[in-house]
């Protein structure tokens, strides 16, 4: 059974977004000991293609990491995953597994799609285009998003709070607010009641936009009195698995074991079957 301290399962390479190469991610995987490495590249979005694969790229995705698969075969348990949003074309079959998440919300004044974890410009114009300068009203939506994405039964749902990414000083609205409160707790319990394992997400520390998590701890802390599973991204798609970052307080290993983090071999529904 994979430990998940040496695992790593939400993975982007150059075929999306992603800094290194696939290849060189799984000969970093190796060197480092990592027993798992699942690669997880962002499913095609015709609506923004910026950071997607395109459908050949998928293609490609699928054939490389088949190599890498028989290449690593006693070394590493090579997976291969897709993160998949409500607005990807790609079908979520034919993979290892698939993680859900919310990256866009939609404006119904002006038609647009905005990404609201990019540039904070982007952010500022939806609140203030199509939510009437209502920041929760955003915060509603997007939790809303993440909802509908939960509601699918993904193998892991990912970073469930990412709107906060570009909020680290209270730029655009109130975390502590009782809407904001009451948005997330509804996502969460969408993604318990439909037996989702929640990605704890290290990436807004490491990239030093967030000195919290995804999720903060206080929700966190209600997914832990809900008894959901949670499921661990070290880093952000790069070679340094193991790598040093700056980290806050909380989770801390031990209190991602008390709350129950799965280990990466259940993720799958090859492997829960």
């Amino acid at each position: 059974m994979a430990d998940y301290k040496k695992s790593s399962v939400h993975c982007h390479s150059t075929m999306c977004d992603g800094k290194n190469t696939l290849q060189e991610m799984a000969s970093a995987a190796c060197a480092q000991g990592l027993t798992t490495l699942g690669f997880t590249g962002h499913s095609y979005t015709q609506r923004d293609r910026e950071y997607c694969m395109s459908p050949s790229r998928t293609a490609q995705y699928k054939a490389t990491i088949a190599k890498l698969k028989t290449e690593y075969k006693g070394k590493v348990d090579i997976l291969c995953g897709i993160e998949w949003d409500l607005l990807s074309e790609d079908k979520r079959t034919g993979y290892d597994y698939w993680i859900g998440s919310a990256h866009h919300l939609y404006g119904k004044n002006t038609g647009k799609y905005y990404e609201i974890d990019f540039r904070p410009q982007d952010l500022h114009d939806c609140i203030y285009d199509d939510f009437d300068g209502d920041p929760l009203a955003a915060v509603e939506a997007y939790f809303a998003e993440v909802e509908k994405v939960a509601a699918m039964g993904p193998d892991i749902l990912a970073h469930i709070d990412l709107i906060k990414k570009l909020n680290a000083a209270g730029e655009f609205f109130d975390e502590e607010s009782p809407r904001y409160k009451a948005a997330a707790l509804k996502a969460l319990n969408a993604a318990k009641e439909h037996g989702c394992l929640l990605e704890v997400n290290t990436g807004g520390v490491y990239r030093g936009y967030r000195k919290d998590f995804y999720p903060g701890a206080w929700l966190l802390g209600e997914w832990q009195k809900m008894g959901g599973k949670v499921t661990r991204r070290p880093l952000a798609g790069g070679l340094a698995f193991a790598a040093s970052h700056p980290r806050p307080r909380r989770p801390r290993p031990r209190t991602l074991e008390r709350i129950g983090c799965a280990p990466h071999p259940h993720i799958t529904r090859r492997l829960r079957t």
